[in-house]
């Protein structure tokens, strides 16, 4: 379960969406510890197709950024040596929220996590080999965010984005999203509709062209095993649902529990939710 389209692709009233956007962005620290625990990671296989423009590069060990990097999740999975095949990571985490950022650092305490925006990373010019956003890039003011991610970068060094999003293609997670009201749930079919308007690989071909090689798309099959009340959990962690009034909440994550337990696939106890992961990267000039 994955951040919800809105938050992806909202073009109306911008005045109200930009409020709204920016609460939600705000959100995350008070559900940090559950962030933590319950939000899925990524495939080895995702990972190692955005960085393997890294192995071009002579610089050991490689220099990674973790960009909005919440909890730590993707950060975790990056300093485990075997996600890159015999290159030697040396990560830093960067992330504007204290909560966040305090709950990376207790689970883990040897990795260097630092206060900064995507908009104003606080790094030295030519630092990174790779600039990674896990489930944090829709986030960004592009234009001020993708121009500090290419002045960090290292010639050759790469950016790369990775959402992890419900599978609908399977009739029971899309009568999943039909349970939720769609709100806070990120899908297959939406944002295979959405990704090219709402900014990045749009932003890589236009005003970025002379900053990074046209973008990559790949795309990777996933799963987290789940119970009605984990998934629940989950999507109490995911901005939508953080933002509303309680009695809101309550009521659509209800509607939620009684959709699992009538439907086969999830009835019966622990199942696995599809995931699909999209990773995006670009190399810099």
């Amino acid at each position: 379960m994955v951040p919800s389209m809105d938050e992806l692709a909202d073009q109306e009233a911008p005045a109200r969406v930009g409020h709204e956007r920016a609460r939600r962005a705000a959100s995350f620290g008070a559900a940090a510890a559950a962030y933590a625990q319950h939000r899925p990671d990524y495939p080895v296989a995702a990972i190692d197709w955005a960085l393997a423009p890294v192995r071009r590069l002579a610089r050991r060990p490689a220099e990674i950024v973790d960009l909005g990097a919440g909890t730590g999740t993707l950060t975790a999975q990056l300093v485990a040596s075997r996600v890159l095949h015999g290159i030697t990571p040396h990560v830093v985490a960067v992330e504007p929220d204290a909560d966040m950022r305090a709950e990376l650092r207790r689970r883990l305490p040897d990795v260097t996590a630092i206060a900064g925006r995507a908009e104003a990373i606080p790094l030295p010019d030519a630092s990174a080999d790779a600039v990674l956003a896990g489930q944090s890039a829709h986030w960004f003011e592009l234009d001020h965010a993708m121009p500090q991610i290419a002045r960090v970068l290292a010639p050759g060094g790469v950016f790369a984005g990775l959402w992890n999003i419900d599978d609908d293609r399977a009739d029971w997670v899309a009568g999943l999203h039909r349970a939720s009201g769609r709100r806070g749930i990120a899908a297959f079919s939406s944002f295979a509709r959405a990704r090219e308007d709402y900014g990045i690989a749009a932003w890589l071909r236009g005003p970025g062209e002379s900053l990074f090689w046209p973008p990559q798309e790949a795309g990777f099959e996933h799963g987290q095993v789940r119970t009605a009340d984990t998934l629940i959990a989950t999507m109490r962690t995911h901005s939508m649902f953080l933002i509303m009034e309680p009695a809101e909440r309550e009521a659509e994550l209800e509607r939620v529990r009684e959709y699992l337990a009538d439907e086969p696939q999830t009835s019966a106890g622990e199942f696995t939710l599809p995931i699909w992961t999209i990773a995006q990267r670009s190399v810099r000039r």
